[in-house]
């Protein structure tokens, strides 16, 4: 089963271009230990909500934008073996020692594919969100899921996927639970959109309201807490 290493952290405005050039320096490591695809994406819209919200999140400082990000394995036991192999690599801490960004307020956890549909072949713009579900719902979250890609597909996103924390630790400043509230007995889920540019997620989203598929039925999780966001991506590789 695929998986996922998903990611959301506050960076100062004027960090743009040295967070994508540390990102960018960092992925031949990552892609030594099996990375299949990292995506780093800036914030473009990130609304404010009155319980949660990304900025909320990673408690972003004013002058900070929020990036959404991730890494793609192909299964959980290579991201596994590629967190105990970076340990050691020296690589990897020198670039610990020069991230240009509050490491401690960002948010991160690994997460199970429980739906992929479309094409993972780049991406003009990408809506991510994050969620908390009852730990006992991830068969009817999993199947909520691919019942709305075919929407959002019908309208324009060129990719959907959807995955289920199985490894998300809990922080001493910030962590993926307390990003949404999440109860005991809830899982975090982490779901992204990908599409061709943002004028066509714009357009989707528009026709989708007007969709009599999005209308009705109950969702499998708390949307009150749910927390979402638009971004361009900063990274493409693979």
């Amino acid at each position: 089963m695929s998986y996922i290493m998903g990611f959301v952290a506050a960076v100062p405005e004027g960090n743009k271009e040295a967070y994508r050039k540390h990102a960018a320096d960092a992925f031949p490591i990552f892609k030594d230990h099996g990375v299949t695809r990292l995506v780093e994406a800036w914030e473009e819209d990130v609304p404010e909500g009155e319980l949660t919200d990304l900025r909320k999140a990673v408690k972003a400082e004013p002058g900070e934008k929020i990036v959404f990000s991730w890494m793609e394995f192909p299964s959980q036991e290579v991201a596994r073996a590629m967190d105990e192999k970076m340990q050691s690599d020296p690589r990897m801490q020198e670039m610990g020692e020069t991230m240009p960004f509050d490491g401690k307020r960002m948010i991160f956890g690994g997460f199970e594919t429980v739906s992929d549909v479309g094409a993972a072949a780049g991406t003009g713009y990408v809506n991510g969100m994050v969620a908390a579900a009852p730990d006992k719902g991830r068969e009817k979250y999993a199947a909520f899921a691919k019942r709305m890609a075919e929407v959002f597909q019908d309208h324009g996103a060129t990719r959907l996927l959807d995955a289920w924390g199985v490894d998300v630790p809990v922080g001493k400043v910030t962590d993926f639970q307390s990003a949404v509230q999440a109860k005991e007995d809830e899982a975090i889920a982490f779901g992204l959109v990908e599409w061709p540019s943002k004028a066509v997620s714009d357009a989707g989203w528009e026709k989708m309201m007007a969709d009599e598929r999005m209308q009705g039925g109950e969702m499998p999780f708390d949307g009150k807490r749910m927390i979402f966001g638009g971004f361009s991506p900063l990274l493409d590789l693979s």
